[in-house]
């Protein structure tokens, strides 16, 4: 169970333990956050969604798709803009396994500001609000979207919400209401990664292995290292969903073809984590939708 208070527990080797304070308004994000996950009600991949009703099963707009260059509409679209990308997060941060994934809730930077972005086709101005991840197996591709018909190992999704909308449960309601950006990892047999922000979040993950559990992550981080070294000039955009129920059609997403090569040894501490039901969490990731005419729109550079 989750039992937040102004101050964080954390346990380290023998008998030792130590406190860490988190702000009032963290907590609260973070409690909304599970909130808005709980809403869905229990869900799994057992069947890649396919078994997921309402929305999930009616809607026309629906993700993840397959992004095809060849089929792709190209044409002079703004650049993606971000802001306060590269500067620090208040922390500690708090990574979570909620049963689904590994989800970090993005805090207001150290100058009490948001992570933002907008431009591109994005109605909007849209503030980071999470992190988390989509992976497969030690056998199996995990991506959500697949790019030119392959999938990836990893499919990471920065979610924002537009800053006309209070909350993400509000935001869900409106076609203009979230922008996700995602990005594709491909494992790499090197040992070691110069990727240091995705590295703080990834060292954290054998310490959220079970249901339930949680981790702080300490010192400076922000969310434009999450990106790695990708070129964000270039991508794909169309108007999706979420990709978990209720799956709203709310989502203006961005993908990047540029995929971030990162360590084997790190994506594999992604399957250790544990689902609600104490079963491996993996290969979750939803199947392939229809794109039902969609125009699936290519920024080159």
């Amino acid at each position: 169970m989750f039992c937040f208070s102004f101050w964080w527990l954390l346990a380290f080797s023998g008998s030792t333990f130590a406190y860490i304070e988190i702000p009032g308004a963290y907590l609260a994000a973070i409690r909304q956050d599970r909130a808005d996950d709980q809403s869905a009600g229990e869900y799994n991949y057992d069947e890649q969604g396919d078994d997921w009703t309402g929305t999930c099963q009616t809607g026309v707009n629906q993700t993840p798709i397959d992004l095809i260059f060849d089929d792709s509409k190209i044409v002079s679209i703004p650049r993606l803009r971000f802001y306060n990308y590269d500067q620090a997060l208040q922390t500690p941060l708090v990574i979570t396994n909620n049963g689904h994934t590994a989800n970090m809730v993005i805090p207001l930077t150290r100058d009490g500001q948001r992570a933002s972005i907008n431009g591109s086709l994005l109605p909007g101005d849209f503030e980071a609000q999470s992190v988390h991840f989509h992976w497969g197996s030690p056998n199996s591709a995990g991506s959500e979207h697949a790019i030119n018909f392959e999938r990836y190992d990893v499919e990471m999704h920065i979610v924002h919400k537009n800053k006309i909308y209070d909350t993400i449960g509000e935001a869900t309601l409106h076609p203009d209401g979230l922008a996700v950006l995602g990005v594709m990892f491909r494992a790499v047999r090197r040992q070691s990664s110069q990727h240091y922000g995705l590295n703080k979040i990834f060292n954290q993950l054998p310490r959220i292995e079970q249901y339930k559990s949680n981790a702080t992550i300490t010192g400076r981080l922000t969310v434009g290292q999450l990106l790695g070294n990708i070129v964000t000039g270039e991508f794909f955009t169309y108007n999706g969903s979420l990709t978990t129920p209720d799956c709203a059609e709310a989502v203006t997403w961005t993908v990047f073809p540029d995929v971030l090569n990162y360590p084997r040894r790190q994506i594999a501490k992604l399957w250790n984590l544990k689902d609600s039901r104490k079963n491996p969490l993996i290969n979750n990731y939803r199947s392939l939708q229809d794109t039902n005419g969609r125009v699936v729109y290519y920024r080159a550079i």
